[in-house]
């Protein structure tokens, strides 16, 4: 018997395993990262999809800086979700992994769909040769499905789950904490057609499909990428620079940071977000908008103490709770999940999520309106549903009412607003997934009694200081004048012992 010095065997299978990446052309490592950094994303999308409360949307996961081959990520991530539901079948039907590649399935699925239907051509690493060495068995498993599902090609059945494109513009959004609005309308006029929005202030539009991920300007953090009715939001709250302003449900936190933006960088912000997962995607967004005056609060917002000396000074409070995302599914590309499939078979149990939100958000509205300094408070979705967006507002509005709060209209000049289901819906802002090609609710609460208060004690403050002011002139000029008698005095003694002398 021939025994093996394991202490030998494994140097030379990791110098084995050195040698075969060597081998790898440059083409072959760039497809060999893409599958991996694919696999990461496509783990936290099916995670959070299964949970109903996502890390991110599919776009943002992929453009996260973490993410190098965004563009062949992006690809494998679409294409191997699209393909998904057939995918595990064939997997299934061909008893293809073992108790080792399970723990790595969303790798095996992205894998699988590179062999029987993308680049087979580019398959290294121990995970592709494992599923090449079944290919024959896929690929029979394969010829079966079709069968079954009375089809000749597999383009057939996706075609019939297919969603047409939603070709919208490309918006950005000037982050003015490093970059004026002209300056990045000349560095982005040298690759784009682009052109100042009408209404949002610091927001450029830039025609559909264009493709700025790579640009310096988004990298650095000078130019975000924020579509338009999400950028509508922070301004509709409209925050003075010297206030504390809180985001109730911060993360990713391109709403936080245009906050940021619109106070220039001063007064004070807080972030709360109770997903530690999502607070790390907010810590980088803050870091790249180069925001100074930003705190970001790992914890539930329901939670916090209106009448906590860190609160009580509170203004402004954004609202964004977590929602259907009904309005963007189109753009989160959340027709590709598992879920939505799932969602149109069970109308009952989407009926009961959306009462379980609309009582979550009825909860989160309610509590910001209960902070004993705050004058304005944003409450938004990129819900389409009524449950989520009129519903909320009226069965919260008799308590708004008795704070001394009313609703107040955003965006005036803006044509669509909210469906006549109350009175005083015609304050609220809706815009069209199909015509505006995105969905989103906005409501505006202020209080008046508040602000004229505010407003009177820094006019009280100001004439303090006035009347302080003018004070220390007069006792400055009595002190001058009590000097210059002195002086005065001081000369005509001396003057006089000298006439006393001659």
């Amino acid at each position: 018997m021939v025994r093996t010095n394991k202490s030998v065997s494994k140097p030379l299978a990791a110098a084995e395993k050195s040698k075969d990446q060597r081998r790898m052309s440059g083409a072959e490592r760039s497809a060999y990262f893409a599958r991996r950094e694919a696999a990461k994303v496509l783990r936290s999308v099916l995670q959070g999809d299964a949970r109903r409360r996502a890390v991110g949307s599919i776009k943002s996961l992929v453009y996260s800086p973490s993410v190098r081959n965004k563009k062949a990520t992006f690809a494998l991530v679409c294409q191997t979700l699209k393909y998904l539901p057939i995918i595990r079948d064939l997997l299934n039907a061909a008893s293809t992994l073992n108790s080792k590649w399970k723990r790595q399935q969303e790798l095996m699925y992205i894998i699988t769909y590179d062999i029987l239907f993308g680049k087979e051509s580019l398959l290294v690493g121990d995970a592709e040769k494992f599923l090449m060495c079944r290919k024959d068995a896929l690929e029979s498993a394969l010829a079966r499905y079709l069968v079954k599902k009375k089809v000749k090609h597999i383009e057939e059945l996706i075609a019939l789950n297919h969603t047409p494109d939603n070709p919208k513009p490309r918006y950005v959004r000037v982050n003015t904490l490093k970059l004026d609005v002209d300056s990045a309308l000349v560095e982005l006029s040298k690759h784009f057609m682009v052109q100042k929005d009408g209404m949002v202030p610091h927001l450029l539009v830039l025609p559909p499909g264009s493709d700025v991920h790579d640009h310096h300007l988004v990298k650095n953090g000078s130019v975000i990428l924020q579509g338009k009715a999400s950028s509508m939001v922070a301004a509709a709250l409209d925050p003075k620079p010297e206030w504390d302003v809180l985001d109730a449900c911060s993360a990713p936190g391109n709403k936080t940071v245009h906050l940021a933006a619109l106070m220039r960088g001063k007064g004070r912000i807080i972030a709360c977000e109770m997903n530690k997962e999502r607070v790390k995607r907010l810590e980088d967004t803050v870091r790249l908008s180069g925001a100074t005056n930003i705190e970001v609060l790992c914890g539930d917002f329901l939670s916090l103490d209106p009448k906590d000396p860190s609160f009580c000074e509170v203004r402004a409070i954004v609202v964004d709770p977590s929602c259907s995302g009904s309005g963007t599914t189109a753009e989160r590309l959340d027709y590709l999940l598992p879920s939505h499939a799932a969602d149109h078979a069970r109308d009952f149990a989407e009926i009961e999520r959306l009462d379980k939100l609309a009582a979550f958000q009825r909860k989160a509205l309610a509590h910001a309106l209960s902070f004993p300094a705050v004058e304005r408070v944003v409450y938004s979705t990129c819900s389409v549903h009524q449950t989520e967006n009129e519903d909320v507002i009226n069965s919260i509005l008799p308590l708004a009412i008795s704070n001394g709060f009313q609703l107040a209209t955003p965006f005036p000049q803006w044509h669509r607003r909210g469906l006549p289901v109350f009175e005083g819906s015609e304050h609220l802002l809706r815009t069209d997934p199909v015509e505006d090609k995105e969905g989103f609710f906005i409501a505006l609460f202020v209080n008046n009694k508040r602000s004229e208060e505010h407003s009177e004690a820094q006019r009280g403050a100001l004439r303090h200081f006035e009347d302080n002011r003018i004070t220390c002139r007069i006792k400055n000029k009595s002190r001058y004048l009590l000097g210059l008698s002195t002086r005065l005095s001081n000369m005509w003694f001396r003057t006089s012992c000298v006439r006393k002398m001659i």
